[in-house]
């Protein structure tokens, strides 16, 4: 029993991270790999015959079930207080308590409405996506097979302990973290953990090289991985969070990345906390010291606390992102988490891993070649004959071979040709033979396996229509063919051939001999056939791709010249283990692929290009892959992913086209843009609404605008902009990634907003003094006065969205969508009759004179033509387009 407390007390199980649980675990995985399996089931305290029922039961209490931890599914009451959890929506449920203390229902009602909308928007549309996400897991596999009391038992997964012998075949999923203690042709698939496309061969040997990491032990097996051919006994050292696999998702389980886009947000909601700080306690003084009533200068400077706040900015988050998730989802995309969406717009960097997303995610023949490299189809008919006949498990390449369907119709095998025996692949040979009758041409040999072996049984070449001596000349072609073949990936495997008479009889080893060599197979794992494709849009849009991979840096570089990105450099696993932080951030913006990294190195070049100010995408699907897509800014896997992938992502690919990758980057930029014409034209309006308050309670005898008034205005103009998520986008606008920009908006208040207060301190004039105001302060005056700036107000407020919502000429080179303005329309129209409606009297208005509207006519041109000329200019000052 001393390795099994060494492991459980190396590990324990309050590890923190992902490198410092392998880094733990590490050590004892190591320990088992070098020892003798005798000796590590003596460790354990356990022989062949399996534990007893009362060992497992009291090893179940101790160690807990075989079960790695999962991202817990939100509550209901969680789900809605993280959406309530918002500087923004705090506030306004604080403005509608304080109203309603007051006896201020309207404002109350209002703002609850748009806390309401908004966040029930985001909770149905969160849960709604979740559900879909939950009905895409699927574990491989529910059962082991296990030797308890010398007896084999199928039990489900969670019930295995360590020191458990369990027996694993080709389709089995690996379990736990395991010692092979016997194994017979075992090929094992690590790609979700490492990232390897191809199996890697595991034996019961202890190993003697001197391993630093327990993913390289040739004798030990990893949960989550799966058999792919051949049969082993292990002892299992670990379960549940104390695999490699657990420990993995332990460490990303219930952690929430706080992303670009929930910074900019909360940046820009505490922008508006703060211009209301500065200003609603100067009205509130202001009007209170020159005005004498101070309950009317408190409901006053209340109102105008509730017009400056942006209350409908979370409705139109939450349907922007909404209408973006519902646009996505008809193109098979799953959207997790809504905020996900601006930030695939924002993303300037996807980082992706290479196996299962920019590649296939399986072996296929990509070459079929003779001994001077020329493609053959000799080479490629005899290879399917071979793999064709023979009737041991097939493997990954034999598999691929069979896919060339175009090949059994042409050469009909069943009918043609006949089998007439079977030299079986094993480990030592590193060859498998099929010998077939040909009608009228007798018997064929056909050896398929390792270059080296086949090539040492070869006496003879073929070469065109000749077969001639393989001479040390054609053998140095052929090697050099291989050495080529291999550098640029590719795993290979020679074929040769051997006719023999007409004669029924077995067929043994040493009848592999004599052989002609034909040629060679040449398998990789290639990239989707919208890779290329993918990498050039996302570049034309301004997104760099690189490769964060666990796979070696050969295939890689192949792989990344086939989709046609570049590659000056890559940049190893080893290398960024000795660098600093600031080391590897220094090497972050050169390098474009990253090859043989661990978990924890994915997630440090993700962090090292966040901290250089990118916006980072990461695309993965395996268990190595969970915790780069929590820390990335939008994590994106695919339906064929591992659960813990797609538990730690923020969209799920539904399709094998990464070209919704480029919808995905352009719907983004979108939503992004219809978001921030609200904020720009709210802030800058509010902005300017702060000039002109302060200015009017300064001056003015009586209120500039009477509570209802400012909170009825706010309810009309909020309503003109629901329709906003409908509008267009200027193509230039998506043309690069848009990230929030708080200083840049803070400039656009600055020089906008102040250009509001122009015409509102016009509108004081012509009201104070055209009108008479100034002059005849009664009831009707100021009422005549307030009706005049509410008009004004909200006439502005309304139309200068069409000037906002572009860097071009408005209704001109760019027009809004036909929703946003018909409500445009529809509020000016409902603005302009208030006066004159039964309503009137309750709000505190009368009717205008003609010549107001004359004036206002004027002055709504002058401001759009001075709004435009200084957007422009400010366009072409400080942005890029």
């Amino acid at each position: 029993m001393g390795l099994l407390n060494t492991v459980y007390g190396a590990i324990g199980r309050r590890a923190n991270g992902t490198h410092a649980l392998v880094a733990r675990a590490a050590p004892v995985l190591l320990e088992a790999a070098r020892n003798e399996p005798q000796a590590v089931l003596q460790s354990y305290g356990v022989t062949l015959q399996g534990l007893s029922a009362a060992e497992v039961e009291s090893r179940l209490e101790k160690y807990g079930p075989n079960q790695a931890v999962r991202e817990k599914r939100l509550t209901w009451f969680d789900r809605l207080l993280s959406n309530v959890r918002n500087p923004l929506v705090i506030l306004l449920l604080v403005l509608a308590l304080i109203s309603l203390i007051t006896g201020d229902v309207k404002a109350t009602v209002m703002m609850s409405v748009m806390v309401v909308l908004g966040v029930s928007l985001r909770y149905f549309q969160e849960a709604r996506a979740d559900a879909a996400a939950e009905e895409l897991r699927a574990m491989v596999s529910t059962t082991a097979t296990v030797i308890r009391d010398g007896q084999k038992q199928e039990i489900p997964l969670q019930e295995l302990v360590p020191g458990d012998v369990i027996m694993l075949a080709a389709g089995d999923m690996v379990p736990a973290d395991v010692r092979v203690l016997s194994a017979k042709d075992l090929f094992v698939n690590q790609a979700t953990l490492t990232g390897e496309a191809l199996p890697v061969e595991k034996t019961a040997a202890a190993e003697a090289r001197p391993l630093q990491n327990p993913l390289e032990a040739g004798n030990l097996c990893f949960m989550g991985t799966n058999v792919e051919i051949g049969a082993a006994t292990a002892l299992v050292l670990t379960t549940g969070s104390d695999t490699i696999f657990g420990s993995l998702a332990k460490s990303v389980a219930g952690r929430q990345v706080v992303t670009s886009f929930d910074v900019g947000i909360n940046r820009f909601t505490w922008l508006m906390i703060g211009f209301m700080g500065l200003m609603v306690p100067a009205v509130f003084l202001i009007n209170g010291l020159s005005k004498g009533n101070w309950l009317d200068a408190f409901l006053f400077a209340l109102a105008v606390a509730v017009g400056l706040t942006p209350e409908m900015l979370p409705m139109i988050v939450t349907v922007n992102l909404s209408k973006g998730a519902i646009s996505m989802s008809r193109k098979k995309v799953i959207v997790k988490r809504l905020n996900a969406i601006q930030n695939f717009g924002a993303m300037d960097v996807l980082c992706t891993d290479k196996t299962g997303t920019i590649t296939l995610g399986k072996v296929v023949l990509e070459r079929h070649v003779d001994i001077h490299g020329q493609e053959s189809d000799q080479v490629l008919e005899l290879a399917y004959l071979n793999s064709y006949y023979q009737t041991g498990l097939k493997n990954m390449m034999d598999v691929a071979i069979l896919d060339h369907r175009e090949v059994q119709a042409e050469l009909q095998p069943e009918v043609a040709y006949r089998k007439v025996d079977e030299i079986p692949f094993d480990f030592v040979r590193k060859r498998m033979s099929v010998v077939v009758h040909e009608k009228g041409d007798g018997h064929l040999l056909i050896c398929k396996g390792a270059v080296d072996e086949v090539l040492g049984l070869c006496t003879t070449v073929q070469d065109g229509d000749s077969t001639i001596p393989l001479d040390e000349g054609y053998r140095r072609e052929a090697l050099a063919l291989v050495e080529q073949l291999s550098g640029d990936g590719f795993r290979v495997l020679a074929l040769g051939l051997r006719r023999l008479p007409d004669e029924e009889r077995l067929y043994s080893v040493q009848d592999e001999r004599d052989l002609t060599l034909l040629g060679f197979l040449a398998f990789l794992d290639p990239p989707k056939d919208t890779a290329h494709e993918a990498i050039v849009e996302l570049a034309g849009l301004g997104v760099q791709v690189k490769i964060l991979t666990g796979d070696n840096e050969v295939v890689t570089r192949k792989i990344c010249q086939e989709v046609g990105l570049p590659v000056e450099r890559i940049l190893l696993g080893g290398e960024i283990e000795g660098m600093t932080d600031a080391e590897l951030g220094a090497h972050v913006e050169g390098v474009t692929v990253f090859a043989r990294l661990s978990p924890a190195h994915k997630e440090r070049v993700i962090r090292a290009l966040q901290a250089r100010g990118h916006v980072v995408g990461f695309m993965g699907d395996g268990i190595n892959d969970a915790p780069a897509l929590r820390t990335a800014d939008v994590g994106i896997s695919v339906d064929s992913a591992v659960d813990i992938a797609k538990e730690s992502s923020d969209i799920i690919l539904l399709e094998n086209s990464l070209l919704v990758l480029r919808d995905g980057v352009v719907e983004g930029r979108r939503v992004f843009g219809n978001i921030i014409k609200y904020v720009k034209m709210a802030a800058s309006s509010n902005f300017g609404n702060m000039f002109s308050v302060v200015g009017a309670s300064i001056f003015l005898p009586f209120l500039p605008m009477l509570p209802l008034q400012i909170l009825t205005n706010n309810l009309l103009y909020d309503f003109s902009q629901t329709a906003i998520p409908t509008d267009d986008v200027d193509r230039e606008w998506l043309a690069r990634p848009r990230k929030w920009a708080i200083g840049e908006i803070r400039r656009f208040i600055v020089y906008i907003g102040p250009i509001s207060s122009i015409f509102d301190y016009a509108t004081y004039l012509i009201m104070l003094f055209v009108f008479g105001a100034w002059a005849r302060p009664d009831l009707y005056h100021q009422q005549l006065f307030h009706t005049g700036w509410f008009v004004e107000s909200l006439f502005t407020q309304t139309l200068i969205i069409h000037v906002i919502r572009t860097n071009k000429i408005p209704f001109i080179q760019s027009r809004a969508s036909r929703p946003l303005i018909l409500t445009s329309l529809a509020i000016v129209t409902i603005g302009a009759l208030l006066p004159y409606s039964p309503l009137a009297g309750i709000l505190g208005f009368v009717p205008l004179p003609a010549l107001y509207w004359a004036l206002l006519a004027a002055m709504l041109l002058s401001y759009i033509l001075l709004t435009q000329v200084v957007k422009t200019w400010f366009v072409r000052r400080f942005e890029a387009d």
